[in-house]
């Protein structure tokens, strides 16, 4: 089995990051970790990933200004001379640009702490609060240029309950998005995720989102 050769793109502590280290350290996991990358200098996961034994590296968004392309160049430079194939996004808190996207189109991951479509953006638990949700969750998506809206390639749900805050609801997300985000990526690395349109066949099914 030849494994695919994933970057993980982070912004701070990299707690999905350590979920897909830890899956991919098994060595008949389909994927394995080549680089682990950030934007912030300070991002508490490349200490992390570096204890892992896996190569890091830091491509500060501040040296480029508001040039977000010449950001991404220098990122993508630092994908191709690692011969990266697919690439997972974790808390990395940039948007990136059509240009780039266009680059990793159908090979860049995403996990939202939301069930897609619903709560698109940022502080989804407690929209999904204010919203009385009766469900919530996470998704793993490939990236598109419109934000959280890519072909969707796996979900969890959790139930929401009557005394839940922004922060026990968040708790109980991430667990979901441990576990979601290796299971993802082990079937885009098998291959058994084709893009048709707008959505993900798995196993050539169509996936049906939970919301």
């Amino acid at each position: 089995m030849t494994r695919k050769r994933v970057a993980i793109l982070i912004s701070g502590r990299g707690s999905n990051m350590a979920a897909l280290i830890e899956a991919a350290s098994d060595a008949a996991y389909p994927a394995e970790i080549v680089l682990v990358a950030s934007n912030e200098p300070a991002a508490e996961g490349l200490a992390r990933a570096a204890a892992a034994g896996i190569p890091t590296a830091v491509v500060d968004h501040r040296r480029f200004g508001k040039d977000r392309e010449a950001f991404e160049r220098a990122l993508q430079a630092e994908l191709i001379g690692h011969g990266v194939e697919l690439v997972c996004l974790a808390g990395f808190m940039r948007l990136l640009t059509p240009w780039f996207v266009g680059q990793w189109q159908g090979r860049l991951l995403n996990i939202h702490p939301a069930l897609l479509p619903a709560f698109k953006g940022l502080d989804t638990h407690a929209r999904a609060l204010a919203a009385g949700a009766k469900e919530h969750g996470a998704t793993v998506h490939f990236v598109v240029p419109e934000m959280d809206s890519g072909p969707i390639v796996a979900q969890g749900a959790v139930p929401v309950r009557p005394d839940d805050t922004a922060a026990t609801l968040a708790a109980r997300v991430l667990e979901v998005e441990h576990r979601i985000y290796p299971q993802a990526l082990r079937l885009v690395a098998q291959g058994r995720v084709q893009l048709d349109g707008d959505r993900c066949l798995i196993d050539g099914r169509p996936f049906v989102p939970t919301s």
